[in-house]
């Protein structure tokens, strides 16, 4: 069910912003902080956006460093978590066998050891962060090193590596793809995947996640696609390129689908479940799932290989949009800066790499996920939008918006898209942040342990970093412009 809340969404809101996004920051060639220019008093939603960007890389970045943790890791004969006898493994590991039941349900797979013990070195709550894990921190070190060996000169700079990146997942989506659908039971995995359940389509949670879920992995509201605009020729036909993204974006998200769907209904074969038994969200499919079944695979280290690969360049691909954001809001701000951007670049992967330590720790993952759900939310996303479609259709105007995109490439939007820009995803960022408020359930980390109450306020506080920086630059700015209200909004118009 979740696929046809996805696609509403995707059509109504993720679409028509990211094409105002892209055709605002060409026309002016200015990253997302630079465009508030014509909207001084508004310039609070770049700096929320720049905010969430940097919120985004410090958890994001950690991400990575697992994926290169699993990566190197699979570098070996037999992968490490396949079988017991490992120095992290506990008494209670119990290794996969067709024809044995495990011995007691406090059986714990190898995978789940491998994970919880070496990776994360888990610790018992928030409470508890523990000290650094030294490998995790090395791979965070690598993967930071090698942002700013892209972002340094310029995203646009780097192209050849960038199409690296961004075309050879699909080299290995493709292969894993393939492979996943001749598996047994995969069948019943992509039924699973592709049948709704009509029901939940009146459930809130599945509209306020499918919401979330289009505005993040489109880059609605992050500044980045703002960013990317701004490195466009004038006359450049961005109406086209956004098509072209548009289409490929949700194409990438149904092979994929495809791909996880596929694996899941072979290890529901396995263990003789239900792929809805099987099924798991946030890391523990990509770091618990999909491990185990690539290791009941022959070549398991290959299939590993490449799966990480793939993640790894899907992960590194997007960090490099949002970092060069980031950068590209400051030297906006500052464009003395602009002959010092690779020192400018250093100081902020140093500053995030640092901020991103504590994750690094044995109670990182707990830190990590309260940033997950709620710094870099569907309920601080939606907030920046909502502003930013209101700012820049119901103040600085539709028909601005659309001259301007006649002057670049010859015709005006069609009515659809001003009627999305002025009032649909206004009112669809509304009706979604308030069923996220309404609906609001507390965290817990893997159905086990629910997070203490100053750990909720942590992650509330988390989320008003980055919203409270619109309204307060508005009071600011009132406070400090001369003239009335009318005279300043009059003088912004001009």
């Amino acid at each position: 069910a979740f696929l046809v809340p996805y696609f509403i969404c995707l059509v109504t809101t993720a679409i028509p912003m990211f094409y105002l996004e892209v055709a605002i920051g060409q026309y002016l060639s200015l990253g997302g902080n630079g465009i508030w220019k014509i909207l001084p008093m508004f310039k609070g939603i770049g700096i929320a956006s720049m905010t969430i960007v940097i919120l985004c890389n410090i958890y994001y970045m950690v991400i990575v460093a697992w994926i290169l943790f699993y990566l190197f890791s699979s570098f070996t004969e037999v992968l490490p978590w396949k079988h017991c006898g490992n120095h992290w493994n506990t008494d209670n590991c119990w290794e996969y066998n067709s024809t044995e039941l495990a011995p007691h349900n406090r059986s714990v797979s190898p995978v789940v050891e491998f994970w919880e013990n070496h990776v994360l070195g888990i610790s018992s709550g928030l409470h508890e962060m523990g000290s650094l894990k030294l490998e995790l921190t090395l791979y965070l070190c690598v993967a930071w090193a090698f942002v700013y060996f892209i972002i340094c000169r310029g995203l646009h700079q780097s192209g050849k590596i960038v199409w690296v990146t961004a075309i050879f997942p699909y080299i290995c989506l493709f292969i894993l793809m393939v492979r996943g659908v001749t598996l047994d039971g995969a069948l019943d995995g992509l039924l699973f995947y592709v049948t709704p359940d009509w029901s939940h389509l009146f459930k809130p949670k599945v509209w306020i996640a499918a919401g979330a879920q289009v505005f993040y992995t489109f880059g609605v509201g992050f500044g980045s696609l703002v960013t990317l605009g701004s490195y466009n020729k004038f006359h450049q036909n961005f109406f086209r390129d956004s098509a072209i993204v548009c289409f490929v974006n949700p194409l990438t998200s149904i092979l994929s689908g495809t791909v996880i769907f596929s694996v899941l209904g072979h290890m529901a074969h396995l263990a003789g479940k239900s792929v809805g038994d099987v099924v798991k969200s946030g890391p523990g499919l990509a770091f618990l799932v999909y491990p185990e079944v690539v290791s009941r695979m022959p070549a398991s280290a290959v299939w590993s290989i490449l799966f990480f690969v793939m993640l790894l360049c899907l992960g590194i691909n997007s960090e490099f949009c949002t970092a060069e954001a980031l950068v590209a809001g400051i030297l906006d701000e500052w464009p003395q800066l602009i002959s010092r951007r690779k020192l400018v670049a250093l100081i902020m992967v140093i500053f995030q790499l640092l901020l991103g330590l504590p994750m690094a720790t044995q109670g990182g993952m707990y830190l990590l996920q309260l940033m997950d759900n709620y710094a870099v939310s569907g309920i601080t996303l939606l907030f920046v939008v909502f502003f930013q479609a209101v700012a820049l259709t119901w103040i600085y105007g539709n028909n601005n918006i659309s001259d301007h995109i006649k002057e670049m490439i010859g015709r005006r939007p069609n009515i659809l898209f001003r009627m999305s820009w002025s009032i649909i995803i206004p009112a669809m960022c509304v009706a979604i942040f308030m069923f996220s408020v309404i609906k609001y359930q507390p965290i817990v980390y893997a159905n086990t342990y629910t997070y203490p109450w100053w750990g909720e306020m942590m992650g509330w506080l988390m989320a008003l970093v980055s919203m409270i920086m619109i309204p307060a630059y508005m009071i600011y700015f009132l406070i400090t412009t001369p003239g009335t209200l009318r005279q300043v909004r009059v003088r912004q118009n001009v």
